[in-house]
């Protein structure tokens, strides 16, 4: 077989492959194949280009002068100026001529290397007008070629959102232009009050440069997260690495910066002055560690029945009615089902003048007495906070009012609210029927007063919309960890009541540790009832501060 030189070049290789190709006849239709591609010509010009193109890589060649034609100009001009020979006229010519011009033209942008449009400077008074908003301004370059997106008007909002992305489009070969992206500006005209068809007009009509004023919409690994569970790296054998690992507690903010692994997700604590990214559980890999758990036995489900809070001695329990939530036997409904607690999306929400407050919820644990806290608060400023007046099929008494103490109804009204689900929770108390309605919250928020209620916390899950945007208070009793430390006749929560003994006492803390365990992501603050006074100036505070600061909300609750 013949054997090539060591300067031979792809051409030559081919060439020789050609003539050694023969006929075999176990592949006799892949061996003409080859032979024809071999031998096409225009693979043959492919190649010399392509050993040329190499050639010229290995010389490096740097040009003599980066501005020819402005020799040739200079040349020219100098040739004019005085007598000729014929030489000199046939030189001029060459010179003058438009083809040379045209060489010399090229010849100067591939010295120069001018093979990118220049673009033009941003506008002097280009501001951004939008308040702590990420503002991008994308300026792409495209001939008559149009845009290569769709656009669409959001229903809710009215923004003009970016809808596709067209492959192979100018939009696409940026990679600056996203689907979800919210589109404000065309080349410094506003698009907030056009219709879509004019936005794809002024799109189809700019030419050359065009400059779009964007707010990227928000990716998935740009998002809040708020935990639903304590995490511990160093107590997780299966984290790929535990001193990488983010240890977190429940309640916690983290920016999640990377979803691209199914299994650990990258995350950073809000707040946190370290700024390097640890690892947590995916939502997708706790949940299915959680159900593997579950069905091993070695994990309660978080959906199981309290029946530990529940089946506490009524001796204790006076203040409290038996209560039942709006779908009959405890929400018997909704334990059924396994939630797996993970994480909640959340975003930060702050009240508006003239907006709607939040409903206020309390919860409470045995011996917290929330009623007399609920009360005494109103009472202070009637003005500012209300109850929801409950529903009652009690008879009336003759100090009391219609729509003051109760709204006083039939057994049979109150059966039919209670199947068509009008109550956030309802029970019996004294053979009476009591409850309150999702209306009188409403009618309470109507009059811009702060809607405060105590309710069971099976009833919490109804009440979480993006209509109450509840605030959940979590009011326990301060337990001291022996009886001996306090009088045998004063209550934890701060008034006067039966003697107390040791286990009333651990059955306040077995109460109050159920909820935690069974609601506490729910909550939003723990007060801690050390006594009435107290636990009412610290209930004040918080209300005050719900009016005025920023706090942490599911997602839903303001995009609903």
């Amino acid at each position: 077989m013949p054997v090539l030189s060591a300067g031979a070049g792809l051409h030559e290789t081919l060439a020789l492959l050609t003539s050694q190709l023969h006929p075999d006849a176990n592949h006799k239709e892949d061996m003409v194949f080859l032979k024809d591609v071999f031998s096409e010509r225009s693979l043959s010009y492919l190649m010399k280009i392509h050993e040329k193109l190499r050639q010229y890589e290995r010389q490096s060649p740097t040009p003599v002068l980066h501005s020819a034609s402005t020799l040739a100009e200079d040349v020219a001009e100098e040739l004019q100026s005085g007598p000729m020979s014929a030489e000199e006229k046939e030189l001029l010519h060459l010179l003058t001529s438009p083809h040379l011009k045209a060489v010399l033209s090229v010849h100067d942008t591939v010295a120069q290397k001018n093979f990118d449009p220049v673009l033009p400077p941003l506008p002097d008074d280009f501001e951004d007008e939008l308040d702590e908003e990420s503002v991008k301004i994308v300026r792409l370059v495209k001939n008559k070629e149009p845009l290569g997106a769709t656009i669409r008007r959001d229903d809710s909002t009215g923004a003009v959102i970016v809808a596709r992305i067209m492959k192979g489009g100018a939009a696409d070969r940026s990679g600056l232009v996203h689907v979800g992206d919210e589109l404000r500006e065309v080349n410094g005209s506003s698009v907030m009050h056009k219709r879509p068809d004019e936005i794809s007009q002024l799109l189809s009509q700019s030419q050359g440069s065009i400059t779009l004023k964007i707010i990227p919409a928000i990716k998935d690994e740009d998002k809040l997260k708020e935990t639903l569970f304590d995490y511990t790296p160093l107590e997780d054998k299966a984290t790929p690495c535990q001193e990488a690992g983010l240890p977190f507690k429940r309640g916690d903010i983290l920016q999640v910066v990377s979803q691209g692994d199914q299994t650990w997700w990258q995350a950073k604590r809000v707040g946190d002055c370290n700024l390097r990214a640890g690892l947590i559980p995916s939502k997708q890999f706790q949940e299915r560690r959680l159900a593997y758990r579950i069905k091993l036995g070695t994990l309660q489900s978080s959906k199981s029945p309290n029946k530990a809070v529940s089946g506490l001695r009524r001796s204790f329990r006076l203040s409290r009615k038996d209560r039942r939530g709006s779908s009959g036997e405890a929400n018997v409904s909704d334990q059924n089902d396994t939630e797996f607690l993970i994480y909640e999306e959340v975003t930060c929400y702050q009240q508006k003048p003239n907006e709607r407050h939040r409903l206020v919820v309390l919860i409470g644990s045995l011996g917290a007495r929330i009623n007399e806290l609920k009360q005494k608060v109103i009472a202070e400023n009637p003005h500012r906070y209300a109850v929801a007046v409950p529903h009652t099929t009690r008879p009336k008494k003759s100090h009391e009012k219609e729509g003051v103490e109760y709204h006083f109804v039939t057994k049979q009204a109150f059966d039919a609210d209670a199947e068509n689900n009008k109550f956030i929770e309802y029970g019996v108390y004294k053979e009476n029927l009591y409850g309150t309605s999702i209306e009188a919250i409403r009618s309470v928020q109507a009059k811009n007063k702060m809607c405060l209620v105590d309710v069971q916390p099976e009833a919490l899950k109804a009440l979480r919309t993006a209509e109450f945007k509840p605030y959940v208070i979590f009011v326990k009793p301060r337990i001291p960890e022996s009886r001996r430390r306090r009088s045998a006749t004063t209550s934890p929560g701060g008034g006067e009541h039966a003697r107390i003994t040791e286990e009333d006492l651990q059955e306040m803390r077995l109460s109050a540790q159920q909820i935690d365990q069974q609601y506490g992501h729910q909550v939003d603050r723990v007060l801690i009832k050390e006594d009435t006074a107290s636990a009412c100036a610290e209930l004040r505070s918080i209300l005050e501060r719900l009016e005025r600061e920023t706090f942490w909300v599911p997602v839903s609750w303001v995009k609903a």
